[in-house]
């Protein structure tokens, strides 16, 4: 067992939400921001787990239930319901999520493989968890979530 004090070099602050059940993180340096559920626009003939589009301050961004995309159901647009906003190689791209937990820095050398239950469909989305007091964080490969050749 590796008894080393993490350093705040080692140190990687996550942004947590709950995705159905599920703890999820992701690097917040990977965020642009987090806004509340907001009118979007649907489009037509688009894959189950795409909402629809909306326009933030100029730019269309693509919203995608994060639950759906998982397959772990779909988001209820509840008050606690967010759209997190990441910048991807494409653009900007819209996940909603349950809700928004905590910002937590947690030490990404000591994060092991994914469980044997997220290595099914959705357990190609993790690169691991992250143990705390409180349970899992699955920590999200944010880029694979949003590639259209893995889905």
């Amino acid at each position: 067992m590796d008894n080393r004090i993490p350093t705040r070099e080692s140190l990687t602050e996550l942004a947590t939400f709950q995705v159905g059940e599920a703890l999820c993180g992701m690097e917040i340096r990977q965020i642009q921001e987090i806004n509340r559920l907001s009118q979007m626009t649907r489009v037509p003939q688009a894959p189950e787990d795409v909402l629809g589009i909306l326009n933030l301050r100029g730019q269309i961004v693509t919203i995608i239930d994060l639950a759906r995309r998982l397959g772990l159901g779909s988001t209820e647009p509840t008050g606690e319901a967010r759209i997190i906003i990441v910048n991807t190689g494409g653009g900007k791209v819209g996940i909603l999520v349950h809700r928004i937990s905590d910002v937590v820095a947690v030490d990404l050398e000591h994060r092991e493989p994914p469980p044997a239950n997220m290595r099914g469909i959705q357990g190609r989305f993790f690169t691991g968890v992250c143990k705390r007091e409180t349970g899992l964080i699955g920590l999200l490969n944010i880029d694979r979530v949003l590639s259209l050749d893995d889905n």
